[in-house]
């Protein structure tokens, strides 16, 4: 799960403020950062997340993650969904394509790059990745431990030659403390001694680091089983 829902999980806030904090859930690593990101038809004039302003603009499905994380990114800069000419709640597999259809003049997302779905959307039809950043970004970021400054490297998508500065959570593995020490010890373990396997299994997990995992992102304690192992290994 994202990292700043791993934390509203745990502790019973934002969307879960109902259901109450699930102090079962237990963490056992992060992975790759999750940036924040908006993508904008050429011909939209968009150049900066205020210019979504008054644009057809696709929030996401509800209860997805790009929902969430787009819902606390329009709270951070006051507006609600009377901002946007025309809102859209596509979920992720249809987005790109009504990007291109031109239904909407952008959409975001919250996920690992590269990613399959925003190569879609820029090689389909001409768009551009737009820089999420400013006041209300420096807010969330020094306010949240779970959020964190991410930039998309330049060249990897087309019409995007420059590194884009955004915002993102961290991808984090999680399990219950009704889950097994041995079975959590046993995965965990299989990850961090097949490390260079592991982190070749998809691009957005090359840049990844042991001593980083065990610990960014991670707001419920650390499964018993996990734990084991990092003591085991050094790691803590």
């Amino acid at each position: 799960m994202q990292s700043d829902w791993q934390f509203h999980a745990y502790h019973g806030s934002s969307k879960f403020t109902d259901t109450g904090a699930d102090r079962r859930l237990r963490a056992v690593f992060s992975l790759h950062a999750e940036p924040f990101t908006v993508v904008a038809r050429a011909d939209s004039n968009i150049k900066g997340f205020d210019d979504l302003n008054g644009k057809r603009v696709n929030i996401g499905n509800p209860g997805s993650g790009q929902r969430a994380t787009m819902e606390v990114v329009m709270g951070a800069y006051g507006w609600s969904r009377r901002n946007f000419r025309l809102v859209r709640e596509f979920p992720s597999a249809v987005q790109s394509n009504a990007l291109c259809d031109n239904e909407i003049d952008a959409m975001v997302f919250v996920a690992g790059h590269p990613s399959g779905t925003i190569k879609q959307a820029t090689t389909a039809c001409d768009a551009v990745l737009i820089e999420v950043s400013g006041p209300p970004v420096d807010k969330l970021v020094s306010g949240h431990d779970y959020y964190r400054y991410a930039l998309i490297p330049g060249g990897m998508y087309r019409g995007a030659p420059q590194d884009v500065k955004t915002f993102g959570v961290g991808a984090t593995l999680v399990s219950s403390s009704a889950v097994a020490d041995e079975r959590v010890y046993e995965l965990v373990k299989s990850v961090f001694e097949n490390f260079d396997i592991f982190k070749n299994m998809h691009p957005a997990l090359g840049r990844l680091k042991k001593q980083e995992m065990i610990k960014d992102g991670l707001s419920a304690p650390l499964h018993p089983g996990a734990v084991k192992y990092y003591r085991e290994a050094g790691l803590q």
